[in-house]
Parts: structure tokens; C-alpha cells; sequence
């Protein structure tokens, strides 16, 4: 028995979760199952899923294999090295229609939803979140526990830092292999953002073309 745990319950992991499902009875001639991890959910149950806490997944007879649906890249971090240092394993997702062209790396645990594209000669590193009709172009490099919210456009040479969070509809310019435009450990890419130039860690920015935001 496989048993497949997409932690957290929340909405993007029931948005995820049907694209478990085709991946397991496309490619899975075993008995396998399906379920949610939540240590907070109450429910015993979402749609048609069975909710468990981290405990009375660990006691699970089987292979078990996760991956996390939660925001917060932190907590992913967090939750990822808990669970295999308790033996669990990472899997990635991937819509039917998402694309891989050509000669990428791509770390364990990651997520692709439908519509979304990694061109060539990418690297991206662990439980990267790619959200709707995200993209990624030819020689980039993404970090770890990177988020991209649906619809972010990352042209070729483009470097994205650990923990970086890219918001719902932002553009990156494309950079040189050799003046590539670098995205900061832990910064944040605000919505709709068009970013021309390299944003410093732990910083947010905003606008067209995005500068950082100020306190008032």
C-alpha cells in the first residue's frame, strides 16, 4: 500500500488534490490512497478525502510519501525536513497539462498546477509552488520553498532566492547569463508587479516598474 498525504487541508490543497488523484491512477498499477494531513482541521473528511493528523499518519502501515500545500514557505520548510526525518518521502505534483520542455532540474516535492510551463535549462530547487498559468523561462534559477501565485511571468535568466514569493500576476525581465535580474532570499513580489531590476532579500516591492514600499 502507497499512502499519498498532501498536507493542509486548506484550499490549495483541495485544488491540488484531484491532481493527485490522476497521477496515482494514470501511473499506479498498486493500492494506493489518498489523504489529507491537517493537525488543526476538525473534519473527518473533505471532498472525499480522508482527514488525519500527523500522528495517526506516522502510525499508517505503507509507503508513505507527502507533499505540502501550505503558503507560508517557512512552515513548508519546517514540515518538510519533520516529516523525513520521521521517514516519510517527498513526491511531486504535476497537472496533465503542465509543461517540461527541455533538459530542467527540478527539486523533490514540488507543485505544478494546470497551465503551467518551465521552458529549458531551468533549475528550480525544493517544494517550489507553481500556481496557474505560471511560467518559467530558459536559464533560471529558483531557489527553495519558492512560491509563485497563478499567472507570474519569469522570463530567461532570472535568479529567485530561498523563501521568495512571487505574487499573482507578476512579470520579471528577463536578465543576461551574465547581469542576471536576482530575486532576494525571502522577498515579496507584490501583485500585477513588473520588475525591471534585482530586488535585495527580505524585501518587498510594488508597482510598474516595482520599487520597494515604504513605511509611512
Amino acid at each position: 500500500m502507497k499512502i499519498y498525504a498532501i498536507v493542509g487541508a486548506g484550499g490549495f490543497g483541495r485544488e491540488v488534490a484531484p491532481l493527485v488523484t490522476q497521477m496515482t491512477e494514470i501511473s499506479s498499477h498498486e493500492n494506493f490512497e489518498i489523504l489529507f494531513v491537517d493537525d488543526h482541521f476538525q473534519d473527518k473528511a473533505i471532498n472525499g478525502y480522508t482527514v488525519v493528523d500527523t500522528e495517526s499518519f506516522m502510525k499508517m502501515d505503507g509507503d508513505k510519501f507527502f507533499n505540502i500545500t501550505i503558503a507560508n514557505s517557512k512552515t513548508r520548510q519546517t514540515i518538510a525536513e519533520r516529516f523525513i526525518e520521521l521517514g516519510a518521502k517527498p513526491f511531486s505534483i504535476s497537472a496533465s497539462n503542465a509543461i517540461n520542455l527541455s533538459h530542467n532540474i527540478i527539486g523533490e516535492g514540488a507543485v505544478f498546477c494546470p497551465f503551467t510551463t518551465v521552458t529549458s535549462n531551468a533549475t528550480i530547487g525544493k517544494f517550489f509552488h507553481a500556481n496557474l498559468y505560471s511560467y518559467i523561462a530558459h536559464d533560471c534559477v529558483i531557489g527553495d520553498y519558492v512560491t509563485f501565485a497563478p499567472n507570474v511571468q519569469c522570463n530567461g535568466s532570472v535568479v529567485i532566492e530561498n523563501h521568495a514569493y512571487i505574487g499573482t500576476g507578476a512579470m520579471i525581465r528577463q536578465g543576461t547569463p551574465d547581469r542576471p535580474i536576482v530575486i532576494g532570499e525571502g522577498a515579496v513580489v507584490g501583485m500585477g508587479s513588473v520588475v525591471t531590476k534585482s530586488v535585495a532579500p527580505y524585501t518587498t516591492v510594488f508597482g510598474n516598474p516595482a520599487k520597494p514600499l515604504r513605511s509611512s
